[in-house]
């Protein structure tokens, strides 16, 4: 039977439809791509509502932020302000620009440094891991103050350069900043990309720390919606590169 040839031909694959997959594949990817720029362009969306870039000037919050970093601060008002907390804060009897302070103490507490080379609010002296290597609080030594109601004290993490509230002492409110003046909490360096900043643990003894802002949760769904846009749109090529594939594997078997 020498003049005879046959062809072997790999089985199609279940739900083929062509070069380009089977229709359902199509179907499921487009989705895949909608949905995608929906929670990309939806997380970029919430973001620019939620958050306001900032960029800071100077070395007095070093080194938990260096001078000319950019960082991404969450709107909110001055009433959820904590301890502990970074913010972004305009008045007028410090600076004519925006002003980025640690708050160390509330209306009604009683700050004073130092103890043991410590802060001390209400009587208990906070360890402060954001300072400087070898930093000691006393560099900025000030008297004891009693926060009015309403008002913040805040202080930088690099004490020996920072023109914060030991500053202002001398003035009618003790160096402190009313909460309604302050307009955002820091919640992460982008730039360079330093990440979330550290929560303040060493003011858990004096009460609530502030919630974490939803940025994490918005970086999760810019992620997720591009891995979606990359993975459906990446479908058909892929489908039609395997459906050619296939047919070179038809070859002939040859002379009996």
């Amino acid at each position: 039977m020498g003049g005879e040839s046959t062809t072997r031909t790999a089985p199609p694959s279940s739900g083929g439809n062509g070069p380009a997959g089977s229709k359902l594949g199509q179907r499921l990817s487009g989705i895949a791509v909608a949905l995608g720029l929906v929670l990309f362009l939806g997380g970029f969306a919430w973001a620019a509502v939620v958050y306001r870039p900032y960029t800071v000037p100077t070395s007095s919050m070093t080194p938990t932020i260096d001078a000319g970093e950019r960082v991404l601060a969450e709107r909110i008002d001055g009433a959820d302000i904590r301890r502990g907390d970074v913010v972004v804060f305009k008045d007028a009897n410090w600076a004519n620009a925006p002003v980025v302070k640690r708050v160390v103490a509330i209306g009604g507490d009683t700050v004073a440094c130092c103890t043991d080379g410590k802060l001390t609010v209400d009587g208990k002296t906070i360890d402060e891991p954001y300072l400087p290597e070898d930093s000691l609080a006393e560099i900025q030594n000030f008297p004891t103050v009693t926060v009015p109601e309403g008002r913040l004290f805040l202080l930088g993490d690099e004490r020996s350069g920072s023109l914060d509230s030991t500053a202002h002492l001398a003035d009618a409110a003790s160096g402190t900043v009313s909460r309604d003046v302050v307009s955002a909490r820091v919640d992460a360096v982008v730039w360079p990309m330093d990440g979330m900043l550290e929560r303040p643990s060493g003011f858990e003894k004096l009460g609530e720390l502030s919630s974490p802002g939803p940025l994490r949760m918005m970086i999760g769904l810019i992620v997720v919606g591009a891995v979606l846009v990359l993975g459906g749109g990446a479908y058909g090529p892929v489908a039609k590169w395997l459906g050619g594939r296939s047919r070179t594997r038809t070859e002939p078997a040859g002379a009996r």
